[in-house]
This record gives structure tokens, sequence and C-alpha cells, in this order.
């Protein structure tokens, strides 16, 4: 399925904001702009509401965070695509229907969870990196209980 103007917006709003420090909605056009997606600022102010965009001061200074997942794809609608987890301590394996891995592994990747560094699906499989190397069974625990499995 093609992604939309404003998904891809979404995502490269998302993305910019997970970098550098952006400190007013101006900057975050132009850094948009570079990347060829032309936004008006109403248009962006709609956007960063749906996204949850919060603006917070911090030791750099004013910038715009993501709050939760970002209007990012919940964990919850993606469970039931979920048949198990499994883990040998090093790493997490998740076992979706056919076709849904890229589904679970994107929400995961978004979901924002401390414990796991990334994923990666194949077809009916994601592979899950936890960010500690002996956190899998930790990891593999939480999301069970996450995917309704526990």
């Amino acid at each position: 399925m093609r992604q939309s103007e404003a998904d891809r917006r979404r995502d490269a709003i998302r993305e910019i904001l997970s970098g550098r420090p952006i400190a007013n909605q101006g900057e975050l056009l132009r850094r948009l702009g570079a990347r060829g997606i032309r936004a008006s600022q109403a248009t962006l102010s709609r956007d960063m509401a749906v996204l949850g965009v919060r603006r917070a001061v911090g030791p750099e200074g004013p910038r715009y965070l993501v709050e939760g997942n970002g209007g990012a794809l919940p964990l919850d609608p993606v469970r039931r695509l979920v048949d198990g987890v499994e883990s040998n301590g090093a790493l997490v394996i998740v076992r979706t229907k056919a076709s849904a891995a890229a589904t679970v592994a994107r929400a995961l990747d978004e979901a924002g969870l401390t414990e796991v560094m990334g994923s990666l699906a194949g077809d009916d499989t994601v592979f899950v990196a936890p960010r500690q190397a002996s956190g899998g069974h930790r990891t593999a625990a939480k999301l069970r209980v996450l995917f309704g499995l526990a």
C-alpha cells in the first residue's frame, strides 16, 4: 500500500524531531523543505498536534519532542498478528501471521520501548535486538505481556 503525502510528511517530522533539537516551527519547516517536503504553517501545526508533539526546555534549550508513540502504530492493533515470542537470551524472535512481520516490527520500533534497540522483519518473523546484550529473556517477557501472550 502506498503511503499518503500526510503520512510521509509526518514520518519526516518524527525523524527530524528525533535527531538534533528543533527550537521552532520555522526551523522545522526549513528542515522539511531540505527534504523536498513543502507544508504551510497551519499544516505543520495540525501534523504536530496529531503526532503529539510538545515543546520542552532541556539543557540544550527549547526543543520539540514527540510524546508517547508519536502517532505511530500502537501495539494494541497488532496484538492479533503475533503468534509467539521466544528468546535465547541474546536475541528475541517474534512469530507473526503470514506477511505481518513488517507491520509488527514497525509498531515495535515506533513504540519506543527502552529495552529494544531495533528490529528486522521477514515475512512472518521479527528479529528484535535487545538494548542489553543479555537482555533477551527480559525483553521477551515484556513483549509477551504487551502482545497479550502472558
